[in-house]
């Protein structure tokens, strides 16, 4: 997932005692995995803040093991170091921190250790089954889900109110009939944005019940000519961009995309539920204005969704302190302190427990305008699409992406034909890697 916001500006905060009848204190695995009295240092790759201080917490209670975190960059910079390290034979860290997406890569290219020799394919039911999925490749479990990022709607409910939108859109239909209101209100108002880049597009494919991949070991297929959801969303974004109702000139996280939403101009994000956690640092003016609704659907007959980010900590087969490791990331993911501690600080819980747990949906927040968002964000997994698959090579596909599909954005060619050659471009590169790539 993104970065958070600082620790002292966390907003989430949950109540101490949080209902995890799956764990104790430590878990079961964790306390059976100990090593020995010799110290032991643990490397650690990682961008996220959160794990410092449960590190420090876990230290504490495990005086022999030493967490080392080091920050190699976000998501795909880390990837690229990850990489060279694996070539080199050296300096490959003992655990690190890799997003849902990146996972495969890693795993199917052996550099990753399988967790089950931990036991770690007893926590199947701990978790949502979207993020369990995204571990589980081949039988193996290949990390632990830490955090997770099942879409939602995040809207500014006071331009909502100012160009009539009174009823939130619960269909992607109603959201394009929303947009044009919107823009109704000035040429530089839009319902949200497209920067070229693989967000909101690729992300929503998933949210809309699109497989363009299709992964099993060695085989991999990819959909070019798309299913009837993939099409269906692709011509509804061809006319949002057509009549100008997305602004197509703002990159995401830049200092533009925070004005935009800060006053407004950006009206709404179909994005992960960690947003709830950043909003008031992209938009501070909007505090009070936001509000949360569960993601619009392309037939709500079949209601779908899809994750946008998220994050697991895997172990990698070079290290030689593996036992230790799994102890930490253990430790991390299923113990009420080491998920209080994240939660807490803003991460969006991928585990079933803290999802249901009263002192999280209760919570009200005022920036949301005191709306309880955690009851809406604790929904958005029951729809996500677990039939989605991630590519083994989906770190390179992501960065191909604003070159190809991308190019859409910037009217240089259509949404449909922009998907396309993203799409026919990892099928040539599957097949340079190894991979046996068919398309349909």
């Amino acid at each position: 997932m993104r970065s958070l916001k600082s620790i002292a500006a966390a907003t989430l905060t949950v109540a101490t005692a949080l209902s995890l009848t799956a764990c104790g204190t430590t878990s079961n695995k964790a306390s059976n995995s100990g090593t020995s009295d010799k110290p032991v240092t643990l490397e650690m790759w990682a961008w996220e803040p959160t794990y410092t201080d449960v590190a420090k917490k876990f230290e504490a209670e495990n005086p022999n093991i030493t967490i080392n975190i080091t920050n190699a960059g976000n998501g795909t910079k880390q990837y690229q170091a990850l990489n060279n390290a694996i070539s080199a034979g050296s300096g490959i860290p003992d655990i690190a921190q890799i997003e849902y997406r990146a996972v495969p890569q890693f795993a199917l290219s052996g550099a990753l250790k399988d967790l089950s020799e931990f036991g770690a394919n007893d926590y199947k039911d701990f978790y949502t089954a979207s993020a369990w999925n995204s571990v589980n490749i081949n039988g193996g479990v290949y990390a632990l889900p830490v955090d997770a990022g099942p879409m939602a709607l995040f809207y500014n409910k006071e331009i909502f109110d100012k160009a009539g939108v009174t009823e939130i859109p619960t269909t992607l239909d109603e959201y394009y009939e929303a947009a044009k209101k919107i823009h109704a209100l000035g040429d530089d108002y839009y319902i949200t944005f497209d920067g070229g880049t693989s967000n909101p597009v690729e992300v929503m494919l998933w949210a809309v019940g699109a497989h363009p991949f299709a992964v099993d070991g060695n085989k991999v297929t990819i959909d070019v000519d798309g299913n009837e959801q993939m099409n269906e969303f692709i011509d509804l974004w061809q006319r949002m961009i057509d009549e100008h109702l997305v602004n197509t000139k703002t990159a995401q996280w830049s200092d533009d995309w925070s004005h935009a939403l800060n006053d407004g101009r950006i009206a709404s994000l179909m994005t992960g539920a960690w947003m709830g956690s950043m909003l008031d640092d992209n938009a501070p003016d909007g505090a009070g204005k936001w509000r949360v609704a569960p993601m619009p659907v392309l037939d709500a007959s079949n209601p779908t969704n899809g994750e946008d980010g998220g994050s697991t900590l895997g172990i990698f087969a070079a290290s030689d302190k593996a036992e230790a490791a799994f102890k930490f990331i253990d430790y991390l993911t299923h113990t009420k302190e080491g998920i209080k501690t994240r939660v807490d600080q803003g991460q969006f819980p991928a585990d079933k427990a803290t999802l249901t747990d009263s002192s999280f949906l209760e919570r009200t927040d005022s920036y949301f305008g005191d709306q309880k968002i955690n009851e809406v964000l604790a929904k958005a997994p029951d729809t996500v699409d677990t039939e989605w698959q991630f590519l083994p090579y989906n770190v390179y596909a992501d960065t191909i992406y604003g070159d190809t599909a991308g190019r859409a954005a910037r009217g240089e060619t259509t949404v449909k034909q922009g998907v396309t050659d993203w799409l026919n471009e990892l099928v040539s590169y599957g097949s340079t890697q190894g991979f046996e790539v068919s398309k349909k």
